[in-house]
């Protein structure tokens, strides 16, 4: 049963090893996340399992191991060889942090089905103990003239209905099609949580009760970054 949840993007400049003093605009977004992840902590859940997008789906061990050197510095999350794509490495990073461990890390395909999104959501949830849900998930990289995908004018108001939802404790239906066109690295990342309550990963509420609570919402790089934290 999911018991917590939180939503975190995954930039790599959110790790100060990396960024140095180049990134202090992130500075309030990481205080963000981390009181997001902390949330996890608080809600004594048996297990917490972290969920990010990537070329393929894959399943890793609570050892699995990431780095940040394709980005710069050969920053490690982990002991042994680095498997991790970049939105668990960040994930694990974040957790690390709080001094709170996984239990697994599982990657989905930026292209996935809603229905294998939400597939395997259902699955993390369908234990009898309380898992809570580390998200890691970017909004879109079509907000402003100078982000990645230049401006689309549907990006600001596709990101604002993440964010209204995923404030109330809820995923939005979000079409596979328009969020590759606006370049939403965290949709099935987000559909994974909506299956964790619905099994339709389609929007509606988690199915538990959970409160929502939105503590950043910005796009410093003109890509949507935002932390929310469900709560029982």
């Amino acid at each position: 049963m999911l018991v917590a949840a939180a939503v975190c993007p995954h930039p790599p400049l959110l790790v100060p090893e990396l960024a140095g003093a180049a990134a202090p605009e992130l500075d309030d977004l990481r205080t963000a996340c981390s009181a997001a992840v902390g949330g996890l902590r608080d809600a004594g859940a048996d297990e917490i399992v972290v969920v990010g997008g990537a070329d393929r789906s894959a399943a890793y061990g609570a050892e699995a191991a990431g780095s940040l050197a394709p980005w710069g510095v050969d920053v490690r999350s982990g002991e042994g060889e680095p498997v991790l794509p970049l939105s668990l490495t960040i994930g694990r990073r974040l957790l690390e942090r709080e001094r709170l461990a996984a239990s697994g890390f599982h990657a989905i395909s930026f292209d996935a089905t809603p229905g294998e999104c939400a597939a395997l959501g259902e699955r993390l949830a369908a234990t009898a103990g309380r898992v809570a849900m580390l998200v890691m998930a970017d909004g879109s990289a079509c907000l402003t003239e100078k982000s990645p995908g230049y401006l689309d004018p549907r990006a600001k108001p596709y990101d604002r209905a993440i964010v209204e939802a995923l404030a109330r404790a809820e995923v939005p239906a979000l079409d596979p099609v328009e969020a590759a066109e606006l370049w939403v690295a965290g949709r099935a990342a987000l559909q994974v949580l909506g299956g964790t309550g619905t099994g339709s990963g389609n929007g509606s509420g988690n199915g538990g009760g959970l409160r929502g609570e939105l503590l950043y919402d910005e796009a410093p790089y003109g890509v949507g970054y935002f932390a929310v934290r469900w709560t029982e």
